[in-house]
């Protein structure tokens, strides 16, 4: 991670600890006591990750759009990773000019590439909205000390331009095309994650967009800020929902990332072993928005590098694991895993904003798709060649 980050965030570490944290007040229990007359009550269209029954039949629809597509079906699931979005944006673009860019029956979403879903949902029509939100310079300011707000909010800085960035790009128009589109059968997905209840929640943006008014553009931009919101860099939302007793509660949603990295086959059904089939030709693409692969580097004895390098790996490891994960189970049932990241040799910090820093990520991202060298299939080890690795013996110390 570039040093200027680094040591911005050491020094916004030791104001917190010599002058406390902002808090969020929050009603007892969660429940929000207002008038039934007060709230317009609608289709829920958040789904619990760990709600097995809702999740199943969200993977059937989807199953059985799937089969009716008169085109290969595509799947795409686009990642976190902060400032690096702005390559996955690129990618989308390149991929636009390339010619190749299919029409994604799903699109998924995890905080910054939540940010960038809906418009990948929508299409190529609508690469000039992804360019200026990640590469002209929107995003100036956000982690800069005009948005430290870590005495007064649970977050080192206020959301303000990130909030100002989703309110201009999130409006009706945007809701109706998004709500046509879900109409067709095509499906939005945004993830956030519930701290309250420490689970993923899966948002369905054409239910909510569907419904349309001031409400549900009011909650879609909550939606796409909480998942957008890392914790202890920008303070979580409070989202509204409904408990099991039908009272108006108040929920505590931050990064989708904090669990999963992307979403591409929910958990709850990455371990069921009946065969799910999908048609021939069905591919699932996950956009990294980030690195994969593991770099070797002397990690200064500082506290600010030390947390970055953890942190860095550990999503890294979580960012592998979920692929690995993903790809036994689209294997087993028919489907091809493409993959696109930013190249290991790369210089790129989630949060390094710097319009310079995005605007070339951006480019090298749209470079890549365009000369069709940002994707790559993944593929388990052949049995055989796994097989002989096993089989060969380890090598014999002299004097053995």
């Amino acid at each position: 991670m570039p040093r200027t980050p680094v040591r911005l965030l050491a020094a916004l570490l030791t104001a917190l600890w010599l002058a406390g944290c902002g808090t969020i007040a929050r009603p007892e229990g969660g429940v929000i006591r207002l008038d039934a007359r007060t709230w317009r009550p609608t289709e829920d269209p958040r789904i619990r990750a760990g709600d097995t029954v809702r999740v199943e039949a969200l993977a059937t629809e989807i199953g059985d759009r799937l089969w009716s597509s008169s085109e290969p079906p595509a799947i795409l699931a686009l990642s976190g990773g902060g400032a690096n979005g702005a390559y996955g944006a690129g990618v989308l673009t390149g991929w636009t000019e390339s010619g190749s860019r299919p029409a994604f029956l799903v699109v998924t979403g995890v905080s910054t590439g939540a940010l960038a879903a809906p418009f990948a949902f929508l299409g190529p029509e609508w690469d000039d909205e992804l360019r200026g939100a990640y590469a002209e310079g929107r995003t100036r300011g956000l982690l800069g000390w005009r948005s430290f707000a870590g005495l007064v909010t649970p977050g080192l800085f206020d959301s303000g331009v990130l909030k100002d960035l989703v309110e201009d790009y999130v409006t009706p128009e945007l809701l109706r095309q998004i709500a046509i589109e879900h109409d067709k059968g095509r499906r939005l997905l945004i993830v956030t994650t519930n701290l309250d209840t420490q689970e993923t929640v899966i948002w369905d943006m054409g239910v909510l967009a569907r419904q349309g008014g001031d409400q549900a553009v009011a909650l879609f931009r909550e939606v796409l800020l909480a998942s957008a919101s890392i914790p202890g860099v920008f303070p979580p939302v409070m989202i509204s929902g409904v408990d099991d007793e039908g009272r108006l509660i108040e929920e505590m949603h931050v990064d989708g990332g904090v669990i999963t990295p992307f979403l591409g086959i929910p958990e709850s059904l990455l371990t069921v072993t009946t065969l799910t089939p999908a048609p021939d030709g069905t591919a699932l693409y996950v956009l990294i928005n980030g690195q994969m692969g593991r770099t070797e580097t002397i990690t200064r004895g500082t506290l600010p590098a030390i947390l970055a390098r953890t942190y860095d790996t550990m999503s890294k490891a979580n960012l592998r694991t979920s692929l690995a994960v993903n790809l036994v189970f689209a294997e087993r049932n028919g489907l091809s895993l493409y993959v696109a990241a930013i190249p290991d040799g790369v210089e790129a910090s989630s949060l390094d904003f710097g319009p310079e820093s995005m605007a070339a990520l951006f480019e090298l991202g749209r470079a890549a798709a365009a000369g069709g060298a940002a994707w790559s299939e993944m593929k388990s080890p052949e049995p055989e060649a796994a097989a002989e690795t096993a089989a060969t013996p380890p090598p014999v110390a002299p004097g053995d």
